[in-house]
């Protein structure tokens, strides 16, 4: 599925006014620093957010307005900050609930991913490690086989060794499941090494954007674009 979106949110401390564009199978990082937009951006795309201008068009289908379940129907799945778990449902029984009579991806598919779930399928969520608690609400949101997957921090809170881990998921959800996958990030090194392409936020516009690869090797821009200098730089 291909993302083009032109959006303007108001909310209150910044208004957001951005293009972007996420073609099928990509994946693309959305970096800056905190209160750039980013989970706004996110949750707008997801609708769960109204715009006041713009468009969001989906595989050139125009989509702004469609409420976040029709969305979801359409294939558009948001694994939210925070991760949005039942701490006192298993892991078998948060999978079974995103489960669809057609469409779904195999237990065993899944599993390939996300080989550490296998362990902890009877294990209520609430007993999980923030790992496998992230791994959960990742697996919650593949089982659909999602065509766009959005993701904001799945980071948070872990330690730089798990993330190491975890990130790599959302490249082989591209290229295996055929995903466009757009996500949220403040592993910026992390986040370039398995992106085709990133877009730096900062204020509610986009202050740097490019090749993942091309990213890495100015850091002194993307440094700067995150202190908002980069129109400078």
């Amino acid at each position: 599925m291909s993302l083009h979106a032109r959006l303007v949110v108001d909310r209150g401390r910044f208004r957001l006014d951005l293009p972007l564009d996420v073609a099928a199978g990509e994946v693309v990082a959305l970096l800056g620093p905190n209160g750039a937009g980013k989970t706004t951006t996110l949750s707008t795309i997801a609708g769960l957010l109204p715009c006041i201008g713009g468009t969001i068009t989906l595989d050139g289908e125009d989509v702004d307005g469609v409420p976040a379940h029709k969305l979801a129907r359409r294939g558009v799945s948001l694994v939210p900050e925070g991760r949005a778990l039942f701490y006192g449902m298993t892991v078998r029984e948060h999978l079974a609930l995103a489960e669809r009579k057609q469409g779904s991806v195999a237990r065993e598919q899944l599993i390939e991913l996300l080989p550490e779930l296998e362990k902890c399928l009877h294990r209520k969520a609430g007993l999980l490690s923030g790992g496998e608690q992230q791994m959960l609400a990742i697996g919650r949101a593949l089982v659909t086989r999602p065509k766009l997957l959005l993701v904001d921090e799945m980071s948070i809170g872990l330690a730089p060794v798990i993330v190491e881990r975890l990130l790599p998921i959302l490249r082989r959800v591209a290229d295996e499941l055929g995903a466009s996958v757009l996500f949220v990030e403040q592993h910026v090194a992390l986040a370039l090494e398995i992106a085709d392409r990133a877009y730096v936020l900062t204020h509610g516009r986009i202050a740097l954007e490019g090749p993942a690869a091309e990213l890495r090797e100015r850091r002194e821009l993307l440094a700067a674009s995150y202190l908002g200098q980069a129109a400078a730089a």
